[in-house]
């Protein structure tokens, strides 16, 4: 079964009209309303996907039934009409063509049957016949719609290239998923501010380090100087290390145990560049700096975790 829709695939490519296909990605990247996307049965079904995939990367869509389009107001002068038959003999579909016509906007079909009524009928053709279905009585449409669905990506994909469309306006159509997270999120959206933030000055003593560190929860402490600006970072790994020296927490000065140097970043930068850094030095918390260096934010693994960047 997979190889047979494999192959129409593969005889998909070998026969492609170029002409064809040029004119109906021109006839949809001039569109100045939206694509209109019909079929019935399973072509509705992969035509509901195609119009999604169109919408998803830059080519404003939506998928009709044919029932419903006989409602003018469904379809505007200012919209590309995409229609989906195997046989080219839809009736649900044919019935409404002359709608089409008389609104005088671009008719794209993708049918079995370049010879059918739809095909003949339609501004452009495209022909996604396949030899034989996968299925072995012959009946149920299978590499139709995968030849069918195939194109359809095909066209969506040439669309978004002729638009220059890129991830990050992927990422704004989907800002709920995790691209959108990765590409739009950033450390300002999710660190720690104010009184949540982690910090005691050099002077300090490790037991009151210590205390910062469990009454924020980060898992760290910055220590700063009297404007604010970063020194140094002390966290659980550094206490761990501290511990093994048999330190006195009492009175053992924070700045002498604190990372100085440490890893900063700015409020600006994307949280997934911030992830990629925790990752490449292997570590869990990041501090966060603005002008002069001056302490703003801090944020650790969890807080990108619960911003689902992880």
């Amino acid at each position: 079964m997979l190889e047979t829709e494999a192959e129409a695939i593969r005889d998909l490519i070998s026969r492609i009209d170029e002409d064809s296909f040029v004119r109906a990605c021109e006839h949809m990247l001039a569109c100045r309303g939206r694509i209109v996307v019909l079929g019935m049965g399973k072509s509705g079904h992969i035509g509901g996907k195609i119009a999604a995939t169109l919408a998803s990367t830059g080519s404003p869509a939506f998928f009709v039934h044919p029932g419903e389009a006989s409602d003018l107001g469904m379809i505007t002068a200012d919209d590309v009409v995409l229609a989906l038959s195997t046989s080219g003999e839809t009736e649900e579909i044919v019935t409404i063509v002359p709608i089409i016509t008389r609104l005088g906007i671009p008719l794209i079909t993708l049918t079995g049957n370049p010879q059918s009524r739809l095909a003949r009928e339609a501004t452009v053709n495209i022909d996604v016949s396949v030899a034989k279905e996968a299925c072995p009585l012959g009946l149920a449409p299978t590499a139709s719609t995968t030849a069918a669905l195939a194109m359809g990506d095909a066209l969506a994909v040439a669309l978004l290239q002729a638009r220059g469309f890129s991830a990050e306006d992927f990422a704004r159509s989907h800002p709920g998923g995790r691209l959108g997270r990765r590409l739009l999120l950033h450390i300002a959206d999710i660190m720690h501010t104010g009184d949540a933030i982690p910090k005691v000055r050099e002077d300090a003593l490790m037991r009151d380090a210590l205390v910062e560190m469990s009454r924020k929860g980060l898992g760290m402490t910055a220590i700063v100087d009297a404007d604010d600006r970063v020194l140094g970072v002390f966290t659980d790994g550094d206490l761990r290390r501290a511990l093994d020296r048999r330190v006195d927490l009492h009175e053992a000065r924070i700045a002498d145990f604190m990372t100085p140097d440490c890893k900063t970043v700015a409020p600006s930068v994307l949280a997934a560049e911030a992830l990629h850094m925790m990752q490449s030095h292997k570590i869990n918390g990041l501090l966060v700096v603005g002008d002069a260096g001056c302490l703003v934010g801090a944020l650790n693994m969890h807080d990108l975790l619960r911003a689902g960047v992880l």
